[in-house]
């Protein structure tokens, strides 16, 4: 079922302060996630296989290519790992690129926080605002991304257009 996100993503040069300022806000700590996200080629938006030691899932997402916050419409499959479905995907599609990270994941009610370690690429964190059922508008997922940018002091110079699949590119 599709859902709505805002989100932004930018680098950080220093992981251990943003691990910090979640816990001083009583983040609940999900855990440490080895994850390898294979990018199919698809015409429009992107589709990404995500197989992790925490999450796993068959995603596909269009949003703008911009920096700060920005709308994202997110359609997720939720799966176990299974070489099979990877194959499939990889043979109807073809394989666009993959990226390997280390992701700690948190959460602040409906606001998820990564703060990834980017093989290739380096030191990330990004916020995403989530309404699962239409609870929240867009302008309250926005305020909500607005709201955490300034608490942890992500400068704008810092913020990202791309996924990390462009970037690897």
């Amino acid at each position: 079922m599709p859902h709505l996100n805002v989100e932004i993503k930018a680098r950080c040069a220093n992981r251990q302060r943003i691990h910090d300022l979640l816990s001083s806000q009583n983040a609940r700590f999900v855990g440490e996630d080895h994850q390898v996200d294979t990018y199919f080629l698809v015409q429009n938006g992107r589709l990404k296989l995500r197989e992790g030691t925490i999450e796993n899932a068959l995603i596909f997402y269009e949003r703008a290519d911009q920096a700060g916050p920005k709308k994202s419409a997110v359609t997720m499959y939720v799966c176990e790992p299974n070489p099979s479905l990877k194959a499939t995907l990889s043979a109807a599609l073809g394989v666009k690129t993959v990226v390997d990270k280390r992701r700690a994941i948190y959460f602040l009610d409906n606001v998820k926080f990564h703060v990834d370690e980017v093989q290739g690429l380096g030191s990330f964190v990004e916020i995403e605002a989530i309404a699962l059922h239409g609870e929240r508008t867009e302008a309250e997922l926005r305020g909500q991304c607005q709201f955490y940018l300034q608490l942890l002091e992500i400068q704008e110079t810092d913020l990202l257009e791309q996924s990390y699949s462009d970037l690897m590119r």
